[in-house]
């Protein structure tokens, strides 16, 4: 007696086209939010303090190190 397997059936997987003006919004927001971060982990602080006192400077101590600011 003889025995039929199944052959799966296979389709191509065609990825969603995801327009640029969709994209450009959300790039430009965490652009931004990103240089924002990188501010206050590497110059604030400095000569260019937008916050006064220490209180930053405590958050972001262990990510200054990290990234290789130095702070103190």
């Amino acid at each position: 007696m003889a025995q039929h397997v199944a052959q799966p059936t296979t389709t191509p997987v065609i990825p969603a086209k995801l327009p640029l003006k969709d994209i450009a919004p959300w790039a430009v927001f965490f652009g931004i939010l990103m240089l924002v971060l990188l501010y206050f982990v590497g110059a604030e602080q400095g000569a260019t303090s937008v916050v006064s006192g220490e209180e930053v400077h405590e958050w972001v101590h262990d990510a200054r190190h990290l990234l290789g600011f130095p702070c103190h």
